[in-house]
Order: structure tokens, then sequence, then C-alpha cells
């Protein structure tokens, strides 16, 4: 039992730690958002709340610079300014703005925050037992190496996720009509649109690379027998 410790300790404190996160994640976007008011983005996300038999979408503008959108641990979906921005500059359009709702929402229907709580509990364990085993042999890189193969396997699981969200939101956006043409135009503008290039070793990014995301979209396509 007492060499468990350790490896229990860790999944206590991935837990602390996630909730952690998640209550200073909420607090903060309560303080910087409000409820996104635009009647061309009220459109589309009718037209998803429709498909999903519910009242609405509610979407919150939270007022940061970076292009991104984001699912919220309570389950509220956020747009950020700068991603507005770029819609009301028409370098997005209202049907990629709905890609990027309809990916979050995936998120969310699909319990993706609850999995990463449980992810990073288990990581964190993970990297203990792992640092622990590696240290006998590899004293000083142990800890080391523990701490990268914890992020190559958190790097994997978050693409995973990535995907999901993706099939999840090609569904409901084919199910409302707008099809999965505005969400694959869209992953062709992000890198330019957020500033970021795609460089990095696909099995050290968190998200997918664009190329190998529109080719799941489009697998999917052929699977459900639809067209972008």
């Amino acid at each position: 039992m007492l060499k468990l410790t350790p490896i229990l300790l860790a999944l206590l404190y991935g837990v602390v730690m996630y909730r952690f996160s998640a209550w200073r994640t909420a607090r903060e976007l309560d303080v910087r958002s409000t409820p996104l008011v635009d009647p061309a983005l009220t459109k589309v996300t009718e037209r998803m709340a429709a498909s999903l038999g519910v009242a609405r979408v509610p979407v919150h503008l939270y007022e940061i610079a970076p292009v991104n959108g984001l699912a919220a641990p309570d389950g509220r979906i956020f747009l950020t300014r700068g991603f507005y921005q770029k819609f009301r500059e028409g370098a997005v359009t209202a049907e990629e703005m709905a890609s990027v709702i309809a990916h979050e929402l995936g998120h969310v229907a699909l319990g993706h925050s609850r999995r990463r709580m449980i992810d990073f509990s288990g990581q964190n364990a993970i990297r203990v037992a792992l640092a622990t085993i590696l240290g006998r042999f590899l004293p000083g890189v142990g800890v080391y190496l523990a701490g990268l193969l914890t992020s190559l396997l958190a790097a994997r699981l978050s693409r995973q996720d990535e995907y999901e969200a993706d099939e999840w939101a090609s569904a409901l956006l084919v199910k409302t009509g707008i099809g999965t043409a505005p969400q694959k135009s869209l992953f062709a503008k992000l890198e330019t649109l957020t500033g970021m290039g795609g460089n990095a070793p696909a099995w050290l990014m968190s998200h997918p690379k664009t190329a190998d995301r529109i080719a799941a979209i489009e697998a999917n396509e052929v699977k459900w027998g639809v067209g972008g």
C-alpha cells in the first residue's frame, strides 16, 4: 500500500488541480464575457437549435484578442473577440463561425471536459510512476523522460477529442443543411487567422494537422454518403 501512496496522491492532486483550473476559468469567463448578439450569427444558431431540438444555442463573447472558440467546463460556448472581429471584417463567414460553434458543442455533448479531468489525473499518476521507475535506471534523466512520455500521451488524447468533436460538428452541420464545406474552408484559413504555422511535429501537437482534419471530415462524408 505504501508503494501506491505516491500514485494515489498524484491522482488526488490531479483532480484537485483540474477542478481549481476549471473554477478559475469559469470565473475569468464570467468577468470577461457577455452574451453574443449578432443577427447574422443568430440565424445560423437558430438553425442548429432546431436540428438539436432545443430552444436556442447560447453563445458568449469572450473579450480577448486571440482567434479561438472554446467550451467551458460548465458547458457554455464562447467565441473570442478576436474571432468575432474576423467575422465582422469579412474574413470568416457566418457558416464558418457556425462550424466553430458546432465543434464546441461537440466537446460538450461528448463529455470531453469530464474526460479531460480523468485524463489529467491519470496522466499525473502515470508521470509519477514512470519517474519512479525510470529514475532508478536513468538518474537525473528519468524524470525528464517521464514528463516527455506523459506529454506525448496527453497530446494524443487531445487530438482524439478534436477528431471526435469535428465528426459531431460535421453531423450537426449536415443535419442543419449547412454542410461541411464551411467547416473545411475554415480549417484552411486557421493558420492565417491565428498567425500560427503548422511546423510542430504531429505527435507533439494537441490539435491534429489541418490536412488530417479535413481528410477525416471527407472520409466521414464518404461513409455517410453526403457531399460537403
